[in-house]
């Protein structure tokens, strides 16, 4: 499927730039249709049949086409069984799914549909105007070096629990040094009651099952763990009588859209609020301590997070240190912002005065951002900019300080560029799209903002590159924790890396332990559990988030295997 004369990224963009327009529908429809692409699944999906898939197959010909059609790409169980059973993507078929994923096809793991009956038949017709020939010419864009093979180092099977990383920015790789891989995982049933490998010291055992595989926790004052079960669109609440496992499930709130990011407000012993981040607007939902359903109805803070909602759509929540400020990440439309030309719709000082120092335009307004507000959701300001999609924010107990974790761009190669954790300064600029590891910059994007050359902000620990960072949580044992950690893992950070798609071997599948000191990262982290990769090919879990629980066990939500681990010490140290 992929031009050997042509590297992905050439391809992609000039797939963008040039269709083969079928005459079933309107050129303004199909335009339109092409702008909905854009904005909702270009971040995904490719649109030229010579390109490798990307995190979801290519849709070069989708209508009229088998579902879990394209060979070779690892569909989800789900789809896969789909196809099995004869379903073909006719025009019909891609209205219904298209409406609502997880309803047409439960348990896939497409993450956004479009409600909108006239958003869905334009981007049909769009999809439908995609047949005949691959619709790209690229002949005019030389061809690269010869490409490395793919590198085994950093992958599934070049890690180990107890294994230290520390990547630096002087160390990085160039770009395209090796082809970029659209290797999504098969995730496969666990094998024989498997359980993920952890540091010598520690066990592991189930916590908890949920078939709507939930991708957030969050431990509520009285220790009951609160999960949002994103695809079914509920917040869940799980309490413990012994914290060994879970023995009462209750839905605590439903009927959300997609959520994800979760905070209490105020903090302390007595929130009064529960707040939900989903894909295009934050809510808040009374709360008190032990609640185990909703006392009221859900009120909305922020109706609107962006004028676009597709591309990333994990949305995370924390409040400031005196909980005066809810900050809100909002991730990128695209991967590097290719189609939104080269200057703002304002003045660059104006728009930067506006949105922040580097704030991208166009379908990228107000994205790769972190934002603030007040609690009530008014006030509304940009926080930090240049952060193509911050999952898992936190502020850190003892300073104060905001962190990411960082899932930085594709189509780079294997290796390049690193994800990472920073600590994220207010009015801090890091890079995206233009820049990436401090003032490195994108060459798909060559000369495009010279003038951000220095005012880039190199984060503070790099991950390797494709592992796609998502949950975090300081470890901090509570007062009295039966299964309190040993103390050099007090104030230390636990990252959930949800895997790779875009890697020729595939890295991430497991929970990293980040290094600090004086509550600031050395850069260095160190796997603290894997195992749940089977082969180059197949995994059987996937970490998501991380939380700690009221006895001081670690909580590791798997959202492949539906799966909350509980990892606790085999012999409680003494403090």
């Amino acid at each position: 499927m992929q031009a050997k004369s042509l590297t992905l990224h050439a391809l992609m963009l000039a797939s963008l730039a040039t269709v083969s327009v079928a005459q079933a529908a309107s050129a303004p429809q199909v335009t339109i249709g092409r702008t909905i692409f854009q904005n909702n699944c270009a971040s995904c999906h490719t649109v030229d049949s010579r390109l490798s898939p990307l995190a979801g197959p290519g849709v070069f010909g989708v209508v009229g086409r088998k579902a879990a059609g394209v060979p070779g790409f690892n569909y989800s169980g789900a789809l896969a069984k789909a196809g099995a059973a004869g379903t073909v993507w006719t025009r019909e078929e891609l209205d219904v799914f298209l409406a609502d994923p997880s309803k047409r096809v439960p348990g896939t793991t497409m993450p956004v549909g479009l409600p909108d009956r006239k958003m869905r038949t334009a981007l049909i017709d769009y999809l439908a105007s995609l047949q005949g020939p691959a619709g790209a010419t690229a002949a005019t864009i030389p061809a690269p070096a010869a490409a490395k093979p793919a590198e085994r180092a950093g992958s599934w099977d070049d890690t180990q629990p107890g294994k230290v990383f520390h990547f630096k920015p002087d160390d990085l790789a160039k770009p395209f040094a090796t082809e970029s891989a659209g290797n999504g995982p098969r995730v496969q049933a666990r094998p024989n009651g498997s359980i993920p490998s952890v540091m010598p010291g520690f066990e592991v055992s189930v916590f908890a099952q949920d078939d709507d595989k939930p991708r957030v926790a969050l431990r509520a004052p009285n220790g009951d763990l609160f999960l949002a079960a994103t695809g079914a669109g509920d917040v869940k609440a799980l309490r413990s009588k012994d914290g060994a496992k879970a023995d009462t499930a209750a839905v605590f709130a439903s009927g959300l859209s997609r959520p994800y990011g979760m905070a209490f407000w105020p903090s302390g012993a007595d929130p009064q609020y529960l707040y939900v981040a989903g894909v295009n607007s934050v809510v808040r939902i009374p709360y008190r301590n032990g609640d185990l359903k909703a006392r009221a109805a859900a009120e909305v803070v922020i109706p609107e997070l962006s004028e676009t909602s597709g591309g990333h759509t994990t949305r995370t929540l924390a409040f400031s240190k005196d909980d005066k400020t809810l900050l809100l990440s909002i991730g990128s439309a695209t991967n590097v912002a290719a189609d939104i030309g080269p200057k703002p719709p304002l003045p660059l000082p104006e728009w930067e005065k506006r949105h922040g120092v580097g704030a991208a335009w166009g379908v990228e307004t107000d994205r790769a951002t972190v934002m603030a507000f007040d609690p009530d959701g008014k006030n509304r300001r940009t926080w930090a900019t240049g952060l193509r999609n911050c999952v898992g924010m936190l502020v850190y107990p003892s300073t104060g300080d905001v962190m990411c974790n960082v899932n930085e761009r594709d189509a780079l190669g294997d290796n390049l560029p690193p994800d990472y954790l920073t600590r994220v300064k207010q009015g801090g600029f890091y890079g995206w799209p233009w820049y990436y590891i401090g003032d490195n910059e994108d060459p798909r994007l060559k000369g495009i903002r010279p003038d951000l050359r220095g005012k880039t902000i190199t984060p503070d620990v790099l991950l390797q590159a494709h592992s796609a960072p998502l949950g975090m949580v300081v470890y901090h044992a509570p007062k009295g924790a039966r299964h309190a950690f040993p103390k050099e893992y007090e104030g230390e950070i636990f990252v959930a890396l949800h895997g790779s798609w875009n890697r020729g071997v595939r890295t991430g599948y497991k929970v990293a332990r980040v290094f600090m000191k004086d509550g600031a990262p050395t850069g260095q982290y160190q796997d603290f559990m894997s195992g749940m990769v089977i082969s180059d090919r197949d995994v059987w879990g996937r970490p998501a988030a991380v939380e700690v629980a009221a006895d001081g066990a670690l909580l590791v939500v798997d959202d492949a295997g539906g799966i909350v681990w509980r990892v606790v010490p085999k012999a409680v140290p003494k403090r």
